[in-house]
């Protein structure tokens, strides 16, 4: 509950001592901001059963009637609204909000973190709010211009290029030690300015000298292929024909290892 609690009502959203690398400027945006949610549109959901003259009246998410004695849930910011107790969840999320603790916006129910969201960007890297002018934003997500870094050595990124790792951004140089792909092929790192392909879960530079045929060395990019213990192939020709030459080239191996020497 408490978990839940902490991810519908961020108290970074609404006090300042969570956030203590604001700026004054910003600490007074909060404190406004937060004071105008409560003001405007925060609530608390009450749970009774459907009165009688409320009796046949559809639930405000699903559409389903409610009857009278039935559990409702009811919000007074919205009229005289009743949902289903399981139907009392928040717009974007829908999980079902704790201690039926609402924020109204348009007609619709919200927890804190997505009503919130509504009207100011979120972090993310610290989850705060962000009430600066500007922020910078990258992969469908917001950061303050000082949280966007390397997630490894944390490096600030602005006007750098780097590499999206689990969500996060990762500095090239980080990437390339810590993460790039070695090639199947030449057994470099496919780096973060390097065109990869892949296959069956392995790498390979997408270069026509890396990404071709095992046998006939035909560029593979863009064209049909099959694969044979992590080799690929162009045809089943040539997986025929690289069997067969590995199979000639094991019984040579095997009839000069077994020879009697000179000496013997």
């Amino acid at each position: 509950r408490v978990r839940a609690l902490l991810q519908q009502l961020p108290p970074q959203d609404c006090d300042e001592r969570y956030c203590p690398d604001l700026a004054e400027e910003e600490k007074k945006l909060l404190r406004a901001f937060s004071a105008r949610r409560r003001r405007e549109a925060l609530g608390q959901g009450l749970a009774c059963p459907v009165p009688g003259p409320c009796h046949g009246c559809p639930c405000k998410k699903c559409g389903r009637r409610l009857n009278k004695g039935d559990p409702g849930i009811s919000a007074a910011r919205l009229g005289n609204q009743f949902w289903h107790p399981s139907c009392f969840c928040c717009h974007l999320c829908h999980q079902p909000l704790v201690d039926l603790i609402y924020f109204q916006q348009d007609g619709r129910i919200y927890c804190g973190r997505h009503h919130a969201e509504l009207f100011r960007p979120r972090c993310a890297s610290c989850d705060q709010l962000i009430f600066m002018e500007e922020c910078i934003e990258a992969e469908g997500r917001r950061w303050h211009l000082e949280h966007f870094c390397c997630l490894e050595c944390d490096v600030p990124l602005r006007g750098q290029r780097y590499v999206m790792k689990s969500g996060r951004p990762c500095c090239r140089s980080c990437f390339e030690s810590l993460f790039a792909e070695p090639c199947q092929a030449c057994g470099d790192p496919i780096g973060a300015d390097s065109e990869e392909a892949t296959h069956q879960g392995l790498h390979w530079h997408a270069r026509a000298a890396c990404f071709c045929c095992s046998l006939c060395r035909k560029p593979l990019r863009g064209q049909p292929l099959t694969s044979c213990h992590g080799r690929l192939f162009c045809s089943e020709t040539c997986s025929l024909g690289w069997d067969a030459s590995s199979t000639t080239s094991d019984s040579s191996d095997s009839a000069f290892a077994s020879a009697p020497s000179p000496d013997s």
